[in-house]
């Protein structure tokens, strides 16, 4: 009786492990970015349009129709994780992770990261009051179908400082700004590092120069950086570069000339040029 028993759960512990497996509908996707120094995370189910009319004004023609609350993906919805603290569409986010939801509109959509992550995809629960951003974001037309929907982040500043999150499907694209503030974080990493590691003065005499801080300063951190690597081509044009905005011309030309011979020795064409050009500038 014991055997059959020990049978029994061995067969009933087998049919519960062999479960036929197929490709889901909706295929799970993770896209990760940096914007400045803040990680962006977006966690996400993929459905395709496969021939059906996606956004409109009908509850019975469309799949997402205007003016209806969506989960912004599929199966349980799209979740936004951020490192550091943001604004999203101009709006204070803590760091954190998020659901997104939107209420789709014909010119305009509304777009909300939303506290409560266990609701899922189930917006039945949706609790307004649980909303920790609600923008208005204007939406565009793709010349070009996207099949599959998709969420990403584009259109990265120069400045690292913002980028978008994009929602595309069908023939809509809607964009909503994140903006992030790495400044404090990279200031308080300068005063830091600088006074253990003698190579960290190059790149804070970069960050001053590219960020429009004290010159000055600028030029004592490159200074120093040059005092350790006084052949480094690369650091002697940032200092050049840094002489130039102090309107010392005679310096910047003076060592944008050492620059240029010490990349013609390492054979680096694009320093030759970048020199040339500055030099022409000085004149």
């Amino acid at each position: 009786m014991k055997n059959i028993l020990v049978i029994a759960l061995l067969v009933v512990g087998l049919a519960a492990q062999a479960q036929v497996q197929t490709p889901q509908p909706s295929t799970a996707s993770t896209v990760t970015n940096v914007v400045g120094l803040t990680e962006v995370k977006i966690e996400y189910s993929r459905p395709k349009a496969k021939g059906r009319k996606i956004f409109g004004a009908s509850t019975v023609d469309f799949l997402t129709p205007y003016g209806k609350l969506w989960r912004t993906a599929a199966n349980t919805g799209s979740k936004v994780t951020f490192s550091d603290d943001v604004k999203f569409g101009g709006v204070d986010v803590p760091k954190g992770t998020y659901l997104l939801l939107s209420i789709p509109g014909a010119a305009e959509w509304t777009v909300i990261l939303y506290k409560d992550v266990a609701m899922g995809g189930n917006t039945e629960g949706y609790d307004q009051t649980k909303d920790q951003a609600r923008v208005v974001v204007k939406s565009e037309k793709l010349s070009e179908k996207v099949e599959t929907f998709t969420l990403e982040i584009a259109d990265f500043a120069e400045n690292s400082k913002s980028a978008n999150l994009q929602i595309m499907w069908e023939n809509t694209s809607v964009k909503v700004p994140i903006t992030v503030d790495f400044d404090a974080k990279v200031m308080k990493s300068i005063e830091a590092n600088t006074k253990v590691n003698p190579n960290n003065y190059f790149n804070a005499a970069v960050y001053y120069l590219e960020n429009g801080k004290d010159l000055n300063q600028a030029l004592a951190f490159v200074n120093k950086a040059v005092e350790a690597n006084p052949t480094a081509f690369w650091i002697l044009y940032q200092k050049a570069r840094i002489q130039k905005g102090l309107n010392d011309k005679a310096g910047a030309l003076a060592t944008s000339k050492v620059s240029l011979e010490e990349s013609i020795k390492a054979k680096n064409a694009d320093y030759q040029k970048m020199n040339e050009e500055l030099q022409k500038s000085l004149k």
